[in-house]
């Protein structure tokens, strides 16, 4: 293993911080309204993701301590995660991630998106990435 490696595993998991989450979405709010519409999904996506794991540090350690032991997250734990952080702070958690998760699949993936689906979608992503404002 080469000493990057093994110095980030000692470190664990790199955490986004939330000022770079809401860049994310600014960014992707941008992209859509360019009409660059896969990239916005992808950006938006992103922004959902990380306020999962940022969430998921603070409220659902057992899940973050999962994704550090593995390394990194897989899709199986963020969902976990999910659902374990939807009984603490509520729909908003899951409604938001299920729409970047269409966002993700169905707008960068498969490119099947149009504007105003992923105008629908982001209005429950920021539900989620508000969720993220009052940590540190």
């Amino acid at each position: 293993m080469s000493e990057a490696a093994s110095h980030s595993r000692i470190e664990g998991l790199v955490v986004t911080p939330v000022e770079e989450v809401k860049r994310f979405l600014k960014e992707g709010e941008a992209l859509l309204e360019k009409g660059e519409l896969v990239q916005a999904c992808e950006k938006i996506y992103k922004a959902a993701e990380d306020a999962v794991k940022i969430l998921a540090k603070e409220y659902a350690p057992e899940v973050y301590d999962e994704a550090e032991h593995n390394g990194r997250w897989f899709a199986s734990l963020l969902r976990k995660a999910v659902r374990s952080l939807e009984t603490r702070l509520g729909e908003d958690v899951s409604h938001g991630w299920a729409e970047a998760w269409i966002l993700h699949v169905e707008g960068f993936h498969e490119k099947r998106l149009g504007k105003e689906d992923i105008t629908w979608g982001l209005k429950h992503v920021k539900k989620l990435i508000k969720l993220i404002n009052n940590l540190k």
